[in-house]
């Protein structure tokens, strides 16, 4: 057996912003649905109408917990699922007034592919992206220099240093001729910046185009502006289970299916739904919002130590991110002269776990299209996300060994 150096029970997990640890609450809610979650919600037996009662209560209570009309929520089979069907039935439902998608220049992969796809759509062919044709993370362009900003499938806004929306910029955006949908992150998933969502939501508004904040970082941890027309966000990112995506579509705004099927204006992913997933996430959101003040303040305190600590132990390192106006649970840190992926190994080696490259294209490592819209640092890139099981010992652990880590690399490539 290979010697990792890793003492017992020292591993730590530090990728949260993927998927945080099941919670306590939403490992017994799912158990305890199984007996009654099987069936088909939509059929009219008794055992298909107490799996109804079960869909429609884990509709109540994620609604109350969102604040939002439980009509306004559907569920659906992952976080991508639901962003697709934010931006794919979003555009759709505003044909009418026009087929432009405005979005940040550091929106998740999700959105990206999404735009690709309806870029496809309006355009012919195979767009374009920014890193080639093979990158999930690519940014479709429009058809040529000269196209006119109201005739392009899509329209990346940029940011700023610390990965903040360029305001200015947006606001000429969504106020285009043609725009039917706008879409920006609440705060960074690559980063932790925050975004100034009540201020674009008030320039689309202004506008009158429908705005699609995606909040999977979000929910959970922070609150998120009210001004919006569409969010998403996904179970596995606050604890609940995989497999389980929320979209809100509020009363008002035009959605239209997408996809297959014979319910055209209602929100609904196709096929049978897993209920007792569905359960397990109402069960596990109410019981990390019962707690996200005071894991907020926590993780926050933690994650100042990784900021202060890194810049002071690792030579030629970069923090990205707005140091204030941040999620509390994570840090990026990028080191010159190191590959990410061997960083990322070798930190494993040692017991953590973290990510490095694109964070949303772990897969092929490379650079992030969100790091080189902020014109940051991307070699050697690391992003450390906390959850509730994170302990002072984890981070003073990691902290305690990154520096070798790093040194050790530098000096393999003659540094």
């Amino acid at each position: 057996m290979e010697d990792t150096g890793v003492p017992a029970g020292a591993a730590a997990y530090l990728d949260a912003a993927t998927a945080a640890p099941l919670h306590p609450v939403a490992r017994q809610a799912l158990l305890a649905a199984l007996d009654d979650g099987w069936p088909d919600p939509d059929r009219l037996y008794a055992s298909g109408r107490r799996a109804r009662r079960l869909l429609e209560a884990a509709q109540a209570a994620t609604a109350e917990s969102l604040g939002v009309r439980p009509d306004e929520l559907s569920f659906w089979p992952s976080g991508t699922a639901a962003v697709h069907a934010a931006i794919l039935g979003g555009l759709a439902g505003r044909e009418r007034a026009g087929h432009t998608l405005v979005h940040s220049a550091i929106e998740h992969s999700a959105v990206l592919h999404a735009a690709a796809r309806h870029a496809t759509a309006r355009v012919g062919g195979t767009p374009r992206s920014s890193s080639g044709p093979d990158d999930d993370a690519g940014v479709p362009l429009e058809r040529s220099s000269g196209t006119p900003p109201h005739n392009r499938p899509s329209v990346p806004v940029g940011v700023d240093l610390r990965g903040r929306l360029d305001l200015d910029a947006w606001r000429a955006a969504v106020a285009a001729p043609g725009v039917a949908l706008a879409s920006l992150i609440s705060a960074s998933h690559e980063v932790g910046t925050v975004q100034p969502v009540a201020a674009a939501a008030e320039a689309c508004a202004e506008a009158g185009v429908p705005l699609y904040v995606d909040a999977a970082q979000s929910v959970g941890r922070v609150p998120v502006p009210p001004q919006w027309s569409l969010l998403t966000a996904s179970a596995h990112k606050w604890g609940g289970p995989p497999g389980v995506g929320l979209l809100v579509v509020r009363k008002g705004t035009r959605w239209r299916s997408p996809y297959p099927g014979d319910d055209l204006y209602r929100p609904r992913a196709a096929g049978a739904p897993d209920l007792p997933a569905i359960v397990a996430a109402a069960a596990s959101l109410r019981a990390v919002l019962d707690a996200a003040a005071a894991e907020a303040v926590r993780l926050s305190a933690l994650v100042d130590r990784i900021r202060d600590t890194v810049s002071r132990t690792v030579p030629d390192v970069e923090v990205v991110g707005d140091p204030v106006d941040r999620l509390p649970h994570l840090v990026t840190f990028s080191c010159l002269y190191v590959d990410g992926e061997a960083l990322l190994h070798a930190l494993d080696r040692h017991g953590f776990a973290v990510s490095s490259g694109s964070s949303c294209t772990a897969s092929t490592l490379r650079p992030s299209h969100v790091l080189e819209a902020m014109g940051v640092l991307s070699h050697g890139n690391v992003r450390v996300s906390l959850h509730a099981g994170t302990t002072e010992a984890d981070v003073d652990r990691f902290l305690a060994v990154l520096p070798g880590v790093v040194a050790d690399l530098r000096t393999e490539v003659g540094l």
